[in-house]
């Protein structure tokens, strides 16, 4: 049998361990964007420098380079892209383009939502010519969002109408719509649910706390901590799945990826945020962590385009709450010339710190609109408790500071959490 050849539509960092993994499977690479710079294609076997948005010219690589397979993750509009190209190209992808769009538009996402009897907080399509009439059904605090954008861009947390007219044309601008999605805030604890489709039916890979803390105006609380398992999973995982399980065979999804962020407190029930069609990105190293190795999505993806009956093997009889506790912490920073780092943590430092990632150096600026993270430091421990007093000790000891000696870095906590009893942890 002839070797694969997969082309992968992404060469950022985070594709470099998916290049490596095909690579030790027997799997040649082709590493595909419009970033001729991109780490991933140093280590894949072909490069194709080709905006992902050029359909054609990546559809006619996908032949020139006898590419029998096409993935991407990570990102709504990379999935979307892939779909779209593996229909030019003739080669299959786990969902076709229209029916990933409904997991990309959030209107048609509600309206799924809605069709299936899914709680979401209550949303509203604001227009422009309208804009206060459109609210007049909404209870502030409210959280904007463009129509079809992806990532956090235009995402705002704002209490007044006034404020949403003052930032219409900037969230509007995220998309190529002239009206913007306005959903009611949630101030419950927030979960992202990672599962694999096999067979039409979800597997939970993993439930995480996404935690929060809340450091700039008008900006919904950033993301500060994200833990493998959840302290709360036994509490929501039932009705997630159940959920997930709809939402997969609504769009048709039989092999693949369905990732879902939703919001739940005691005495409330869970309300969807949002399904997407891909892996969670800078969090999906987690689930390998959690598992020491056992477990990895570049397998996972693998998988779901060669050998489907693999991933049924693979996934067979896993349990969610994992073998251990791993988290991310993310530093966000503000604007301003860095004139010191200091307290980085290492593996050499500590064993459980398994990787870190410094985005920036002394004499760098650090800019909106760029990197988002100063820093990304991941961490696993033998138990939530030790996980805990090791994200407060880097919390405290972490420092990017300007010449002055005033902080870069918006300030992160560790949420705490109120449970109203035992049977709901």
């Amino acid at each position: 049998m002839s070797q694969h050849k997969l082309l992968i539509l992404g060469s950022t960092s985070e594709f470099s361990p998916l290049v490596e993994r095909a690579r030790e499977r027997g799997i040649a690479t082709v590493a595909c964007d419009g970033y001729p710079d991109g780490p991933a294609k140093a280590l894949a076997d072909e490069r194709c420098d080709v905006s992902v948005y050029d359909h054609d010219a990546v559809a006619e690589a996908c032949r020139r380079t006898g590419a029998d397979g096409i993935i991407t993750a990570f990102s709504d509009n990379l999935a979307e892209q892939a779909s779209a190209i593996a229909e030019r190209a003739g080669l299959p992808f786990y969902l076709p383009s229209a029916r990933l769009t409904i997991l990309r538009d959030k209107t048609r996402m509600k309206a799924m939502f809605d069709e299936l009897g899914v709680p979401y907080p209550r949303t509203a399509v604001v227009r422009r010519q309208s804009i206060r009439e459109d609210l007049s059904t909404l209870s502030f605090p409210v959280v904007t969002k463009p129509l079809n954008g992806w990532g956090s861009r235009g995402v705002c947390l704002l209490d007044t109408p006034d404020q949403v007219i003052e930032r219409f044309d900037e969230v509007a601008g995220y998309s190529d719509a002239d009206s913007i999605i306005v959903e009611e805030y949630n101030d419950g604890y927030e979960l992202n649910m990672m599962s694999w489709v096999v067979d039409g039916e979800p597997v939970v890979l993993e439930i995480a706390d996404r935690e929060k803390t809340h450091d700039v105006p008008f900006a919904i609380p950033h993301v500060s901590r994200i833990v493998y398992p959840s302290l709360l999973i036994d509490a929501v995982i039932d009705v997630a799945r159940d959920i997930a399980g709809r939402v997969a065979r609504y769009v048709g999804l039989e092999n693949g990826p369905l990732c879902m962020q939703f919001f739940w407190k005691p005495g409330r029930d869970i309300q969807v945020c949002e399904c997407a069609g891909r892996v969670f990105g800078t969090e999906h190293e987690m689930l390998e962590y959690a598992t020491y190795g056992r477990l990895t999505v570049e397998d996972l993806l693998i998988d779901t385009v060669y050998e489907p009956e693999r991933l049924r093997e693979r996934l067979a009889g896993h349990d969610p709450h994992l073998d251990r506790v791993a988290c991310g912490l993310f530093f966000h920073g503000r604007e301003g010339r860095i004139a010191s780092i200091e307290g980085v943590p290492s593996p050499e430092m500590d064993h459980r710190v398994v990787d870190t990632l410094v985005y920036y150096s002394v004499g760098e600026d650090i800019r909106h609109g760029a990197q988002p993270y100063v820093m990304r430091t991941y961490l696993a421990a033998e138990s939530r408790r030790e996980l805990d007093e090791l994200t407060d000790k880097i919390n405290a000891t972490f420092s990017v500071r300007d010449g002055d000696g005033a902080s870069l870095l918006l300030h992160n906590e560790r949420m705490a959490y109120e449970i109203a009893s035992e049977e709901e942890r």
